[in-house]
């Protein structure tokens, strides 16, 4: 069975590499030679499982290649060709905020309003943060990516109306911490300003004046055009195919490459396109310009919907996308005027090296340089006393960090990993069976106390101090208690802990809380301390 598929799928590359589409106003000399391309395309296709991809890349104010490889679905055979409809994944988000961006340049909102001032029938809370705060990933709004659910556009209002502030797990601006469902409500902040649908918002103040012909959120839209199918991380067709209205705004558009190369053009254009102006310059500063630190090695900054750093000695504009069957990758080099656009058929397959080899192709790139591996230092007594303890989103803890025997760990199911410092505010532990060691940061909120554990984009938030981690997982001993706290304390000097002062000389003997009052204080303990 694997051989015939093999065979097939060979055969599906070999029709694909005919359908190559250059821009006919480019004269032949100046084009590069793009058989560079096609053979990391295809060696990273078959690396990676992935069934097909289209490709289109971008110079000036043209496309200069547009290609498929593979095959749309490994069920027909039948060959990606540049026309295809893939769904997007997070690529989304620079199209949802190019639509906010645009009601805000027509004085419809103002990016750093309070977005209750528009949006009626929502949390408080959730009502305080602006829409700067949800584009960038500030507004301190938890992660969570469901793929499937209502098809009804009504979902997206009843969700966002349906959070409570239970979704907040950080004050607004205090943590850049990547966020799904930010986006939808930002979606759900242009519907309500324009008093319409999203996808409709998004069709007016987005697809049609790009002329992004065949590009939709609507999945019965999608279904009439050419669509690559999306595929499982083991090649099989996901059925059936993954859809929730509710999140749309943050990762649900049906485009090809043809159709995001002229979102790419006007970008790289300050908003021409076609000898016309298509979206307002302002727009295009605001959406290109960094505001946020971006956690990771490298310096970068997050702007609305888009990271801005430099790759290999240029400025760049980049954002990935991964969704239920599909993942995308878009790169803009703004100074040379270049750009990549790369679509695949599979669970978060963006290709990246292929995006890599198109830039490559175009423009002088400083050679790579892989970062020599530090030497892991160790952390001194303060330090593990001071980052131990749970951290989480929600009030379950996601990642526990251990102080034992003058060590910290993080604990992975029933084993404890040694933690390293790596670099600044970097840490890492070794996974067995990990090619390479899973890294974290740790950082610290504008009060200088609250301290967030950083894993790839995605901020979690110290809930529990050593002490109350202790009292959450069973701890009774005195001795372990009175430690606990006076570290706490030693390096928290404005912390306190009225409870245990007072109560602690009616403790028994034993060191063990009366069965009854045990569990109640226990969690009154973990919510006292989550802030």
């Amino acid at each position: 069975m694997h051989r015939h598929r093999c065979v097939a799928f060979t055969i599906s590359i070999a029709c694909a590499i005919t359908l190559f589409v250059l821009d006919t106003r480019v004269p032949a000399q100046n084009a590069p030679d793009f058989a560079p391309l096609e053979k990391v395309a295809l060696e990273e296709l078959q690396q990676t499982n992935t069934p097909g991809a289209a490709i289109a890349i971008v110079r000036g104010d043209r496309i200069v290649m547009a290609r498929g490889f593979g095959v749309a679905s490994v069920e027909t055979g039948e060959a990606v060709n540049p026309d295809m409809l893939f769904r997007l994944g997070s690529t989304t988000k620079m199209l949802t905020a190019t639509a906010v961006n645009t009601l805000a340049e027509e004085g419809r909102l103002k990016l750093d309003a309070p977005i209750g001032t528009y949006v009626q029938g929502i949390d408080p809370k959730i009502g305080q943060v602006t829409a700067h705060q949800l584009l960038t990933h500030t507004a301190g709004v938890r992660d969570e990516a469901p793929m499937f659910g209502l098809h009804d556009e009504t979902a997206l209002g009843a969700g966002i109306r349906a959070m409570d502030e239970g979704f907040l797990f950080a004050p607004a601006g205090d943590v850049f911490s990547y966020s799904n469902p930010g986006y939808w409500i930002a979606g759900f902040l242009a519907e309500a300003v324009a008093g319409k649908p999203y996808a409709d918002v998004m069709q007016e103040k987005v697809f049609a004046p790009l002329g992004m012909k065949r590009t939709t959120l609507r999945p019965t839209m999608a279904m009439t055009y050419p669509l690559a199918q999306g595929h499982s991380n083991n090649r099989e067709i996901i059925r059936p195919a993954a859809d929730n209205a509710a999140s749309w705004p943050a990762g649900s558009v049906f485009s090809n490459v043809k159709d995001l190369s002229r979102f790419v053009i006007a970008i790289l254009n300050d908003g021409r396109l076609d000898g016309k102006q298509a979206l307002p310059p302002g727009v295009v500063k605001r959406i290109t310009t960094g505001y946020v630190d971006y956690p990771g090695r490298e310096p970068a900054k997050y702007g609305y919907g888009l990271t801005i750093r430099t790759f290999r000695g240029v400025r760049m504009f980049e954002h990935g996308g991964s969704r239920s069957g599909y993942g995308s990758l878009i790169r803009m080099l703004p100074d040379q005027k270049v750009g990549v656009v790369v679509l695949a058929n599979r669970n978060g397959a963006s290709l990246s090296r292929t995006a890599t080899r198109a830039l490559e192709l175009m423009v002088p790139l400083a050679p790579a340089v892989t970062e020599p591996a530090q030497k892991p230092a160790a952390l001194t007594a303060a330090e593990i006393a001071d980052y131990a303890g749970a951290y989480s989103q929600t009030a379950k803890a996601e990642v526990e960090l251990v102080a034992k025997d003058g060590q910290l760990f993080l604990k992975s199911n029933a084993s404890l990993l040694p933690v390293s410092r790596v670099g600044a505010n970097r840490f890492s532990v070794a996974r067995a069976g990990s090619s390479a060691p899973q890294e974290f940061t740790l950082t610290r909120g504008k009060d200088g106390k609250t301290l967030y554990l950083h894993q790839g984009t995605r901020a979690l938030r110290r809930i529990s101090s050593p002490t109350t981690w202790l009292f959450h997982h069973g701890a009774a001993d005195l001795q372990s208690i009175h430690w606990a706290q006076s570290q706490w304390k030693r390096f928290s000097p404005n912390r306190r802990d009225p409870w245990l002062r007072a109560n602690r000389p009616s403790l028994p003997p034993s060191g063990r809380f009366p069965r009854a009052i045990t569990r109640s204080h226990r969690t009154s303990w973990f919510q006292a301390w989550r802030s």
